[in-house]
């Protein structure tokens, strides 16, 4: 992780509430991100993280508060607008375009591409063509360093969980992102694909620059990635700290396995 962060938070949530109907899912909930740092937020489940994550993202309105990045007010922005600011979002079941090779779907992020405009097609060729090798250049880069190079003419659909897990992270990398959203990224892969998963975050983080905020079940994974971690518990943040320092808070214990007689 970057050893130097910078003071004003990348991402901050002042007083966020969500209800849905009669059940309050987050509740006065404020954190920050800081710039360049690998951030985990872990809690049992029904705790709001997704809910949270969501509202974050732009998908999801919340009922009072704000959401801010870079100190601008993004509570309402679409996750459109969001993605050509930086913001983007994984999911726990990744969602590749499966009739297409893993190559391609990384080719199909970058932002407005002149060959999605029927008239660059008429009227600039080649400046559509120049542009489409740039891209898939980039691509070239991209699955060769998250080590999906031996399928990059493999349809997305054939793909094995984990190998999904690492063509959307390697999707980030099509963009200008600055923060992305981790939502349990770990599901469904298995020991060794989840190393490859863990060093790409590392990289990314390290060389890169990215910020990263993470929910995960998997708690090897969030002592290896994260610092700080932020526990949730029913819609509110119970602690902040050290991984050290939440496993051995008796609340968060008693959050997650129930209180011990």
């Amino acid at each position: 992780m970057n050893s130097k962060l910078e003071e004003q938070p990348i991402i901050e949530v002042q007083n966020v509430s969500k209800a849905f109907g009669g059940l309050q899912v987050i509740n006065n909930c404020s954190i920050q991100v800081a710039k360049g740092s690998v951030t985990g937020m872990i809690g049992p489940n029904g705790a709001g993280k997704s809910t949270l994550f969501n509202i974050i993202a732009g998908t999801l309105p919340e009922d009072s508060g704000q959401v801010l990045m870079e100190g601008r007010d993004i509570t309402h922005e679409t996750p459109d607008q969001l993605f050509h600011q930086g913001l983007l979002r994984t999911f726990q079941i990744a969602h590749e375009f499966s009739h297409m090779t893993a190559l391609e779907n990384l080719m199909m992020v970058p932002p407005r591409q002149e060959g999605e405009n029927l008239f660059s097609t008429w009227l600039k060729p080649s400046l559509v063509r120049q542009q489409e090798e740039e891209v898939r250049q980039r691509a070239l880069e991209v699955i060769d360093f998250i080590n999906l190079g031996h399928v990059k003419n493999e349809l997305a659909g054939n793909l094995s969980g984990g190998q999904k897990k690492l063509l959307e992270l390697g999707r980030t990398m099509m963009t200008d992102a600055k923060v992305v959203l981790l939502d349990e990224i770990a599901a469904g892969v298995n020991r060794t694909l989840l190393v490859d998963l863990v060093k790409n975050i590392e990289r990314l983080n390290q060389e890169m620059g990215y910020t990263f905020l993470v929910i995960e079940h998997d708690m090897d994974m969030i002592a290896r990635l994260c610092d700080p971690v932020i526990v949730l518990a029913q819609g509110e943040v119970m602690m902040e700290g050290s991984i050290e320092e939440v496993r051995n808070n008796p609340e968060v214990v008693e959050a997650y396995f129930g209180k011990v007689d």
